[in-house]
């Protein structure tokens, strides 16, 4: 599934051609991802300006001059394309702006794409109990103490808890887990102030590393200009079962938590 890091390189990818863009078109191949498009969506978007573009957790923003935000989410596998040389039966939803073609592209349909009353954007279910995002100036180690205080549960799933941290996901809570040396089956109220700090730290080091080199390339997932992540040529313990680490020479090892896969170093994570 797309990560923070890929939905963040996507939206950095759109807003090149779609910012202060009139959206002259708007064509659905089907009526439907995971769950309908919004009725009104042509409607709603064609001749809206796009006013600019963000992102909240896994989730893309596209927010236009009529009070009204296209919230998209990639699912397991989709991507928008920019400019396609030839049209794809999984290109579901596509938009014409300032001369350039925007495909979103999901074989499988695990999507969506809603939209929503800009200002109301904090309220909406889907966002309402997000916690921060895990970028610095807003991820601090005091709310990790805060919200970690009587949690007994094992530091890696709580982490995947969208209500502590916002778009965190499993590869980059093992790498983080990693560097900060913390076992991921440590309960998180017995981690102390110093690892606390530390584990804040590589979570924000890991995610912005990540976006600067475009996210990681896992199946089908690219960019919009259709060029691959690179962050997977850095991974240190995810998918790496059985190799040795880098750091200790002992064996990676994987384990199951929450129906996932959690990929760590029994020697260096305590």
């Amino acid at each position: 599934m797309p990560e923070l890091p890929e939905v963040e390189t996507t939206v950095r990818g759109l807003a090149q051609r779609l910012q202060g863009r009139r959206i002259a078109r708007v064509q659905q191949n089907r009526p439907d991802l995971r769950r309908p498009f919004p009725p009104d969506l042509a409607q709603a978007m064609t001749g809206a300006v796009v006013t600019s573009l963000g992102r909240r957790a896994k989730y893309g923003l596209i927010h236009t001059d009529r009070g009204r935000t296209m919230v998209f989410h990639l699912g397991m596998s989709g991507r928008w394309r920019i400019d396609p040389d030839t049209p794809s039966p999984h290109d579901h939803l596509v938009l014409e702006a300032g001369g350039h073609i925007l495909a979103l592209n999901d074989a499988r349909r695990f999507g969506s794409v809603d939209l929503v009353d800009t200002g109301a954007l904090d309220a909406w279910p889907a966002f309402a109990a997000l916690g921060p995002e895990p970028m610095e100036g807003t991820l601090t180690a005091a709310h990790l103490a805060r919200t970690l205080a009587t949690r007994k549960g094992p530091i890696k799933a709580l982490l995947l808890d969208q209500s502590l941290i916002a778009g965190l996901g499993n590869i980059y809570v093992c790498e983080a887990l990693f560097r900060a040396g913390i076992a991921p089956t440590r309960p998180g109220a017995s981690l102390s102030g110093a690892a606390l700090k530390r584990l804040t730290h590589c979570i924000i080091a890991v995610i912005a590393e990540a976006i600067e080199a475009g996210g990681s390339t896992i199946r089908d997932y690219a960019q919009p200009n259709g060029e691959l992540g690179y962050f997977a040529a850095r991974w240190q313990v995810y998918g790496r079962e059985e190799l040795p680490c880098g750091a200790c020479g002992g064996p990676i090892a994987r384990l199951i938590q929450g129906g996932r896969s959690t990929f760590w170093c029994p020697n260096c994570q305590k």
